[in-house]
């Protein structure tokens, strides 16, 4: 990672987030930790970690790291001391353990499924070789879920954030951050069309957003602000997230309407409002994403006949989602569309009031690996669903860095496999070949990201929309900033307008092709 840190800072990022580095066994990407106070020797030692992160700051670019806080690994040394204990001792209090319903212990404590598929329980044998107690997991078998009223497991913690702060990184990015506390009297929930009770967030679920999470954020937040300039980013789906941004808590949180919402100009300036709206109402900055790895790559997602779903005036109802089921029908990729989409509305993104995350490759207009061989697949999901759910690897696939061919640069060692193969198409979009085109989403992103560092009108403040007509999305922000996107046809540009930047060639009579965002300076 150390040798990639010129490239984050010509691209002219502020801060990069390091998905999980600790030792684990991969059974879930590293999101399943076996020990948080190291690093996985696949990735290097403690030392290469104080080294990357020296090596960030000295180019002014901020560290934050995954914080995995819902669950341990199977193989973490807490729940190997777990199952050789007995039920009822302090071990097993640091996880979910229950006796199983029926006569005979055989059904599992509630109905809950997990969000890989399947049940949220998994029945262990006892040391004495009878069935035993059942333990709670709401992503794989491997994540058993940690019991957040436990001392042990609050106190852990505490020590992990220090930990990490204490050799320097910035903050965290908090995985399922809307979960960690269960409703302790486990009730059933209604059941979903897998025939296992409902696991996605919503209110009131016992899953997410208990009342005792709350006390978590302040307890971590006290610890941040001891350490002066630390900051943590939530990743939280339930409806009352916002709720977590209060000064006494967390930061910041995602902003997911923004990977959902569906190519369309009307869906596009309601989320855009819907989010700005609420953000401003608790005084805290918004902060937008295109995808992340755990969502299909923008330029598929934007090149599939279903781009997303519907965002209607008063937010995201269970009604616009109906359209989610026919988005996951696989559906070919115009990729050609796709990325020239994803161009434009990245520009749209990043000229809103705010911060964004980039996931990496989106840089460089990577498209999903749609057709990874099965025998490669990793995903727990694919796996869970008996293959019905292709699973995230598709947006895993490591980034192509240089060559014709793969593993493009992966290693210095060309014999070097990556974890997952490389689409062969890749060899056009590395980072070596899009370094001196001009036009290349590469350069795209770097010019977009040097003008926003540099343009007063950028970052946090408000916009103002102006009429433009149907299918076009167009604002002004304060001094003399302009922002037009072409959802549908072309467009012409204010008189006067001076081009700043532009996702696709603008005609010199100031005609804006279709499906194209220009940022210009007012006359």
């Amino acid at each position: 990672m150390v040798s990639k840190l010129d490239y984050l800072a010509e691209l002219g990022v502020d801060a990069v987030w390091v998905s999980p580095w600790y030792p684990s066994p991969m059974a879930d990407g590293g999101y399943d930790v076996s020990d948080y106070c190291n690093i996985h020797p696949d990735f290097g030692t403690l030392a290469d970690a104080d080294a990357f992160i020296a090596g960030a700051h000295a180019r002014g670019i901020k560290v934050l790291i995954d914080l995995v806080p819902n669950h341990t690994s199977s193989a973490h040394p807490w729940f190997a001391a777990a199952l050789m204990s007995a039920p009822g001792s302090p071990e097993r209090a640091r996880y979910h353990f229950r006796d199983g319903l029926g006569p005979d212990g055989s059904l599992p404590p509630t109905n809950w499924g997990s969000l890989f598929g399947g049940p949220a329980w998994t029945r262990i044998t006892e040391t004495d070789g009878r069935p035993g107690q059942w333990y709670l997991h709401m992503f794989d078998t491997t994540q058993p879920d940690v019991n957040w009223t436990n001392p042990d497991v609050n106190d852990m913690f505490d020590d992990v954030l220090r930990f990490w702060f204490d050799r320097g990184i910035d903050g965290f990015r908090i995985d399922v951050a809307d979960s960690l506390h269960k409703d302790m009297a486990f009730p059933d929930t209604a059941l979903a069309p897998n025939g296992f009770g409902t696991c996605m967030p919503s209110n009131g679920h016992p899953m997410w957003d208990q009342p005792a999470l709350a006390d978590v954020q302040r307890r971590w937040r006290a610890i941040a602000d001891s350490y002066g300039d630390r900051v943590f980013v939530s990743e939280a789906n339930c409806p009352g997230r916002l709720a977590f941004l209060t000064p006494d808590r967390l930061h910041t949180t995602f902003t997911f309407d923004s990977v959902f919402c569906e190519w369309d100009a009307t869906s596009q300036r309601h989320m855009i409002d819907h989010n700005l709206r609420l953000h401003d109402d608790i005084g805290a900055g918004t902060t937008w994403v295109m995808g992340n790895h755990d969502q299909t790559r923008p330029v598929t997602r934007y090149g599939k006949r279903i781009t997303g779903w519907p965002f209607p005036e008063s937010g995201v109802t269970p009604e616009s989602q109906k359209v989610w089921a026919e988005y996951l029908f696989p559906w070919p990729t115009d990729v050609e569309t796709g990325r020239r989409r994803a161009r434009a509305i990245v520009l749209l993104y990043l000229a809103l009031p705010g911060g964004m995350y980039i996931y990496q490759g989106e840089e460089l207009g990577l498209d999903e690996s749609e057709n990874l061989p099965i025998a490669s697949l990793q995903d727990p999901s694919f796996f869970k669903t008996n293959g019905r759910t292709r699973g995230r690897d598709g947006c895993r696939v490591p980034l192509p860095w240089s060559g014709q061919v793969a593993p493009f640069g992966f290693s210095p060692r060309p014999d070097a496999e990556p974890w997952l193969p490389q689409p062969a198409a890749w060899a056009s979009l590395t980072a070596e070949a899009e370094e001196p085109d001009p036009n290349s989403t590469l350069n795209l992103y770097r010019e977009a990201l040097r003008l926003r560092r540099e343009t007063d009108a950028l970052g946090a403040g408000s916009l103002s929309w102006s009429d433009a007509g149907d299918g076009v999305l167009a604002f002004t922000r304060d001094p003399g900033f302009g922002c037009l996107t072409t959802f549908g046809g072309p467009t012409t540009l204010p008189d006067g307008a001076d081009v700043l930047l532009a996702s696709q060639p603008v005609a010199a009579d100031g005609t804006v092709p279709a499906e194209t965002t220009v940022w210009y300076r007012l006359p």
